[in-house]
């Protein structure tokens, strides 16, 4: 399976992109998309929107998970976050490629173990587990593969409860006595 996580900015938009087979994970690739505040917001959406729909057809992943947009005291920052994830649902919708959500409490509590780890915390964690050396470059790219990382987690977690709840056979309702009301 292949999966590319993405951490949605106006920005700074990272990307990372983690392939699972079986228990194992490896990184395929990772990196940014900037774009320039002197820019009119529809040419940086737009630059958004096409990077994200090249990478796509690069990599062809599986699944595009985001970080689920989290509102703090900023709703001017949250609201251009937002159209950035808009753009970035759209060109998946247009390639055919499922979405979905984790939140930043999800991700870190999955890679370190507890939701309020920092950004270094959880770039130490990334390399760690894809056996990358050196720096990944920035701390979107990081956040992007962690949410890559952290789907691939849950598949498999998820995978392991199936396994180990069995399926329940279909019980039959009991049928209605009918009663003869005179």
């Amino acid at each position: 399976m292949i999966i590319m996580g993405i951490d949605p900015g106006l920005a700074a938009t990272g990307y990372g992109v983690v392939e699972k087979q079986g228990g194992q994970l490896r990184s395929l690739g990772f990196g940014g998309i900037n774009t320039s505040p002197r820019e009119a917001l529809s040419s940086r959406l737009d630059k958004i929107y096409s990077e994200v729909r090249d990478l796509i057809e690069r990599y062809r992943p599986d699944l595009l998970v985001l970080e689920e947009l989290f509102f703090n005291t900023n709703a001017r920052s949250a609201m251009v976050v937002g159209q950035a994830r808009g753009g970035i649902i759209l060109a998946a919708a247009h390639a055919g490629v499922g979405v979905e959500e984790y939140t930043p409490l999800q991700v870190k509590q999955t890679l370190v173990g507890h939701g309020r780890a920092d950004k270094r915390q959880v770039e130490y964690m990334v390399r760690s587990l894809l056996h990358i050396e050196g720096d990944i470059g920035s701390y979107h790219a990081s956040d992007a593969l962690a949410l890559a990382i952290c789907h691939a987690h849950s598949e498999r977690m998820r995978g392991r409860l199936e396994e180990a709840m069995p399926e329940k056979p279909a019980q039959k309702k009991p049928a209605h006595k009918k009663r003869n009301v005179r």
